[in-house]
């Protein structure tokens, strides 16, 4: 059984490692003494990937130098340096630099509604169980800033150079992205589509939280009442 158990543990962690996605091994012994031992390996490797995009990574994910960011990541009188990685980061907070803040709440609010746009039109955004694929994020607007955060709970700003697909204001917080060879800029993360992948995933509660008061704040910094 223990033979067995070590096999799973090293078929899922070869499945999340193609995500550039390395969990601890706490974690992944959680996750397969949760799961019925006649699940197919095909449905764990599915489910693995979705309770690991679902989790908070500082206490999910391996702690290396390799992929976290550096102790200096700040330092502003550093013009510029690339971070080889890959950096598996979970994303805090964003906002459309190309909207103005009262444009920003219609947009949450469309969420709310179960709503996202394409163009100028209305789509019906549909929700996803466990076996289903990750969710699509259509790009509307931008640039966007993006707070990110790594496995060691340090957080930077990224700014988007160029269109990102899945980064927009439909992404949800909580979810991952993975960033190879991306460029700091005096402490500010360059997001190109070559150097930052949207992996996708959600933490509901950080989610709800931030939604909240995101709307709360442009409503305030806007001027708006209702």
């Amino acid at each position: 059984m223990a033979a067995q158990s070590s096999t799973l543990v090293a078929q899922i962690s070869a499945h999340l490692a193609e995500k550039s996605l390395s969990p601890t091994s706490t974690w992944l012994q959680a996750f397969i003494s949760s799961q019925r031992p006649t699940t197919p390996l095909a449905a764990l490797k599915q489910t693995a990937l979705f309770r690991l995009l679902a989790s908070d990574i500082t206490t999910s994910l391996l702690k290396t130098p390799a992929n976290c960011f550096p102790s200096d990541v700040h330092n502003a009188e550093i013009k510029e340096r690339r971070l080889k990685g890959p950096i598996a980061v979970q994303v805090l907070g964003m906002e459309d630099m190309g909207k103005s803040r009262w444009e920003q709440v219609e947009a949450i609010e469309a969420m709310e509604r179960g709503e996202g746009t394409k163009g100028r039109e209305v789509i019906r955004v549909v929700p996803h169980d466990e076996g289903g694929s990750q969710e699509s994020v259509v790009n509307s607007g931008g640039p966007h800033k993006i707070l990110m955060q790594d496995a060691k709970g340090a957080r930077v700003y990224g700014i988007e150079l160029k269109e990102v697909q899945g980064v927009g204001l439909g992404m949800s917080v909580g979810s991952k992205m993975v960033l190879r060879n991306a460029i700091v800029a005096r402490g500010v993360l360059l997001l190109e589509p070559g150097t930052a992948n949207y992996v996708g995933g959600k933490i509901d509660n950080l989610h709800k939280a931030w939604k909240e008061g995101r709307k709360e704040e442009l409503k305030a910094a806007a001027g708006i009442t209702r």
